[in-house]
Formats: structure tokens, C-alpha cells, sequence
């Protein structure tokens, strides 16, 4: 299947279960890729044949920026179900988020979820 994919997309929101996290927020960083059937817009090299990565980029941010989840796999869990929502030609969706500076004691360069779904 053909991928359209987002990569290191950066993020200010307040999501976690950590009431701090809740407050001050902090940076997420998102992935995304699709599974589409680029065949037609392969041929024809018309935007109405594939999705529009500037808006699936916009529908991610929206939901990041705007919302508060305890949990982030609540949080991609609602990116895939706006994805699937506003763009029918998307047939499956791998997205992971990660937080590089969560309220944890120690040294990694991120902690994060990876989401698979498929319609």
C-alpha cells in the first residue's frame, strides 16, 4: 500500500496524568503515516486525487492544541478517528506520539505510544 507520512511534527499541549502536565504542558511530537491508494494522483497530478498532508498536519494540531487527555493513547486515539472522519480515501493510520521531557526521574530521549488502526 502507498504511504503519505507527517514526521516530527511538534505540538504544545496539556496531556497527562500528572496534574503538573495538566497545567504547564509541554512539547509532543507526532508522527503519522497513511495508507492510501496513490494510483490515480500518481497519474494525474491533481490534489483531489490524494490527501492533502497541510490538512491532515491542520487536523492533528487541532486536536493536540486544543484538547486535554489524561492518557495520549486517548489523545492518538482521537487523531485516528478525526483522520478516518475527514478523510475517506485514508485506509489505515500508524501514529505515535512521543514527549521528550515528561515529569519522569531519569535520561531517554523520549517516552511515547504508537497507535495501528485500519478501517
Amino acid at each position: 500500500m502507498d504511504k503519505i507520512f507527517l514526521k516530527d511534527c511538534r505540538f504544545y499541549g496539556y496531556h497527562g496524568a500528572l496534574a503538573e502536565e495538566q497545567v504547564l504542558g509541554q512539547i509532543f511530537v507526532v508522527d503519522c503515516e497513511l495508507e492510501v491508494d496513490l494510483q490515480a494522483a500518481s497519474l494525474s497530478d491533481q490534489l483531489s486525487d490524494t490527501v492533502h498532508y497541510g490538512m491532515v498536519f491542520e487536523t492533528i494540531k487541532n486536536r493536540v492544541e486544543t484538547e486535554k487527555f489524561q492518557l495520549i493513547e486517548r489523545l492518538a486515539g482521537a487523531i485516528c478517528l478525526d483522520i478516518f472522519d475527514q478523510y475517506p480515501a485514508v485506509l489505515g493510520i500508524r501514529l505515535t506520539i512521543k514527549k521528550e521531557n515528561p515529569p519522569i526521574a531519569g535520561h531517554y530521549a523520549h517516552v511515547g505510544i504508537t497507535l495501528e488502526r485500519r478501517r
